[in-house]
């Protein structure tokens, strides 16, 4: 019987922080693959969420003068506005601070416990807060104040205290043969291959709790500590799935997830720790991990110190919302890293969005609201060129979604700007304004061809332009039923004879404003 759902996952965002274009990516990149799967039929279950935990925020509260709990709702609130803000089809939004997770990561903690892969001891080394992460001696570098640097460029210090130890020593062997069993576990390559690299140097026994703060979950048994944030914060992908009842329906239908969608700094967590947590506890592990790239602004790295971060409203303001969900997937290929320029945002709205696929719907229904009283023309005798057309077009479509499929979003979509080239060569050269008095027949034809490109590229354009594409679909007046990716072959042409809305453009070009 085949498996019809898909439960994917942002990383849930840390709330130290408002929302930045490295955010809106990870999440747009996993809102297409969202709509993508419901358009083919798939029970979707859609996550992302919050993490509000952890020293970095108690330290950054009590610079602000509240309480934690304070500082996380109010930070919380503004990635829940992102998910309105970027048009994402979430089904749920999860916070560590819910009840639901916090019994969720201690049940973790219970079944870990139970099956004898924790002890207390106590814990001597370098510590990144900013990171909430434990780095080893040979890992570092020096800072220029003498003091001492982690790989992410973040300031470690030294860390005494007594601490709750997870045996991950003892899961090298069992993770290197998951690696090797399931050689998709890990996306892209070139992250696969850092991560056994790293196995095989050696695993040490990790340090899961702390005592010199107070933020976080209970151990329990002992309240003390406070679990390490990671391992609190891993655990709400079960969470939102109504762990640890692992009867719920949510629980049955969707673990283990078919995708964790992360930004390439916290692959390590996902793909040693997590699943090395969850085989300690006898749970199943995820089926694949994928790891993108970091944007880099005007070719500089983004960083709160040179104050070029982004805010994604800016973009959406200034851009709209689907050219920016359009940049973000098309300009870079997924799992790379990629730079934004205004320049490129630009381009790629006014030569592909505005020239290409917009011209070609503008001028299409222009055409036929004036000559074909705004009717999709009726049986019309196409020509050998005309079908050879459309059925390369309908066979077009498999490349499209094994690409989207193997997330390599920008080459889906040069398949969708690709169609629209083509229908705008076939447009210059069929000249059906021509037609119009030398052959009306042939101009119908023509004019059916183009609005099947039309027809294939709105429905196409869906999981990434939602909108946009809805626009173009209600002005072919295409139904509900006719929208999904089923309806992408020849036997869901437009019917002849149906009345279409009349035309308005939907991807203007972009000017820039005068100073």
């Amino acid at each position: 019987m085949t498996n019809n759902n898909f439960y994917v996952t942002t990383p849930i965002y840390y709330v130290n922080d408002r929302p930045h274009i490295g955010h809106a990516y990870t999440s747009v990149a996993c809102d297409v693959l969202a709509r993508y799967k419901r358009l083919c039929g798939y029970n979707v279950k859609f996550l992302t969420g919050t993490d509000e935990h952890g020293q970095k925020v108690e330290k950054s509260a009590a610079s602000a003068a509240v309480a934690p709990q304070a500082l996380a709702d109010a930070n919380s609130q503004h990635f829940r506005e992102l998910t309105g803000l970027m048009d994402l089809s979430n089904d749920d939004f999860i916070r560590t601070t819910e009840p639901r997770h916090v019994a969720a990561a201690q049940a973790l903690w219970k079944k870990m416990a139970d099956n004898g892969h924790i002890y207390l001891g106590s814990y001597s080394g370098w510590y990144s807060v900013r990171d909430e992460a434990y780095y080893q001696e040979s890992e570092l570098v020096a800072g220029p104040k003498g003091n001492k640097i982690a790989p992410t460029g973040a300031e470690v210090e030294w860390v005494e205290e007594p601490s709750y130890f997870f045996k991950l020593s003892a899961f090298e062997g069992p993770l290197l043969a998951h690696y090797e069993q399931n050689s998709g576990f890990i996306g892209p390559d070139t992250r696969r291959n850092e991560i056994i690299s790293f196995v095989k140097g050696g695993l040490k026994d990790l340090s899961i709790s702390r005592t010199t703060f107070s933020w976080g979950i209970p151990v329990p048994g002992d309240e003390k500590h406070v679990m390490y944030v990671w391992l609190d914060a891993l655990t709400n992908y079960l969470s939102a799935l109504g762990f640890p009842d692992t009867s719920k329906p949510d629980y049955k239908a969707f673990w283990p997830a078919d995708l964790h969608m992360v930004g390439k700094d916290i692959i390590r967590f996902h793909t040693v720790y997590w699943p090395a947590f969850l085989m300690a506890a006898q749970l199943p592990l995820p089926k694949r991990v994928f790891a993108h790239g970091w944007w880099t602004i005007e070719g500089e790295k983004m960083s709160k110190s040179l104050g070029n971060a982004i805010a994604p409203q800016a973009l959406v303001e200034e851009f709209g919302l689907d050219q920016t969900r359009w940049f973000m997937m098309r300009e870079v290929p997924f799992g790379n890293d990629g730079n934004f320029s205004r320049e490129g945002m630009i381009n790629r709205i006014n030569s592909e969005l505005a020239n290409n696929i917009g011209n070609l719907a503008q001028r299409t229904l222009s055409m036929v609201a004036k000559n074909c009283d705004g009717k999709v023309p009726g049986k019309v005798a196409m020509n050998a060129q005309d079908e050879a057309a459309l059925d390369k077009l309908y066979k077009s479509v498999k490349s499209y979604m094994e690409s989207i499929d193997s997330y390599k979003f920008n080459q889906a979509l040069d398949v969708v700007v690709a169609f629209a080239s083509e229908a705008n060569a076939y447009i210059d050269v069929q000249a059906p304004w021509k037609l119009k008095k030398e052959d009306p027949k042939r101009m119908e034809a023509v004019l059916f061809v183009l609005l099947e490109y039309i027809r294939v590229i709105a429905i196409l354009l869906q999981p990434v332009m939602p909108k946009s594409s809805s626009k173009i679909l209600d002005q072919l007046c295409i139904t509900p039923e006719g929208r999904g990716f089923s309806a992408l072959g020849y036997s869901a042409r437009l019917s002849p004879g149906a009345v279409l809305l009349a035309p308005e453009p939907v991807f203007p070009r972009f000017m820039e404003k005068a100073a």
